[in-house]
C-alpha cells in the first residue's frame, strides 16, 4: 500500500520549504537564490520539495500571502483602540508596506518581483481587491467588485513604482509616504482634508520597528510550524 502522507505532515513540509526560501530571499535576494539552494536548505530531498512546490514562483506566491496577512494583522494590532476609521487603516497599512520595502534591498526585490510575476501579482490583486471594497465601499457606494479590481490594478502599479525607487536626500521616507497617499487617495475621490488627516495620522507610529517585527514574526511562525 502506498504511504499516504498526513495533511499535518504535508503542511509542516510546506512551512519548512517556505521558511528556508524566506531566509534565503532575505539574505541573497530572489533572483540570486536558486531552487536547488532552497531545496538544499530544507534538508529534504529535491524530489520531495518538487512534489510540494514546483517552482520558485510557487514558493514566492505562498510567501506573498503570508506577508500580506502579516501586514494586515500588524496594522490591526497597532491601531487597536486608536481608530476605527477604515481610510486611516488603509493609510497605515500601505505606509507599513512602503517601510517594509525600504527596510532592505532584498525585501524591496521580493515586493518588486511579487508585483511583477503573473501568479504572485494575481494573488495580490485578488487579496487587495476585497480589502479595497471593504474599506472604500461606504465612500464609493456605486462601485462594484469589478470596479475595485480595476482600481487595485492602478493602485498596485502606483505601489510598485513607489516601492522600487529607494529613498534619498531629495526623496525622503516622509515625502514618499505623503506622495503615495496623495496619488492613491485621489483615485478614490478622498477629500484633501481627509488626505491631510491620514498623512498626519500615519506619522505617529514607528513603522521602521513595526516593519522589522512583521518580517521576524513571519520567519518565527514558519520556523515553529516545521
Amino acid at each position: 500500500m502506498a504511504n499516504i502522507q498526513s495533511p499535518e505532515k504535508t503542511e509542516a513540509i510546506r512551512k519548512r520549504i517556505l521558511f528556508s526560501a524566506a531566509k534565503l530571499f532575505l539574505q541573497k535576494g530572489v533572483a540570486a537564490t536558486t531552487f536547488s539552494e532552497i531545496s538544499s536548505a530544507t534538508g529534504l530531498s529535491r524530489s520531495k520539495v518538487l512534489y510540494e512546490m514546483k517552482s520558485k514562483e510557487e514558493i514566492l506566491c505562498e510567501l506573498v500571502s503570508y506577508v500580506l496577512e502579516g501586514q494586515f494583522q500588524a496594522t490591526a494590532a497597532f491601531l487597536k483602540g486608536k481608530t476605527d476609521d477604515k481610510i486611516l487603516f488603509y493609510a497605515a497599512e500601505t505606509t507599513l508596506q512602503l517601510y517594509m520595502a525600504e527596510s532592505s534591498e532584498n525585501v524591496r526585490e521580493i515586493y518588486s518581483v511579487a508585483y511583477s510575476m503573473p501568479n504572485s501579482s494575481a494573488i495580490i490583486q485578488q487579496t487587495i481587491t476585497g480589502k479595497l471594497e471593504e474599506i472604500f465601499k461606504e465612500h464609493l457606494p456605486n462601485l462594484e467588485t469589478k470596479d475595485f479590481y480595476m482600481l487595485e490594478i492602478a493602485t498596485g502599479g502606483i505601489m510598485r513604482g513607489f516601492m522600487t525607487v529607494p529613498c534619498n536626500m531629495w526623496f525622503t521616507m516622509d515625502m514618499k509616504v505623503r506622495s503615495f497617499l496623495e496619488c492613491v487617495f485621489k483615485l478614490y475621490d478622498v477629500e484633501q482634508e481627509k488626505i491631510n488627516e491620514a498623512v498626519e495620522f500615519v506619522s505617529r507610529f514607528d513603522y521602521k520597528a513595526i516593519a522589522e517585527n512583521v518580517i521576524n514574526n513571519m520567519l518565527t511562525y514558519l520556523e515553529n510550524k516545521t
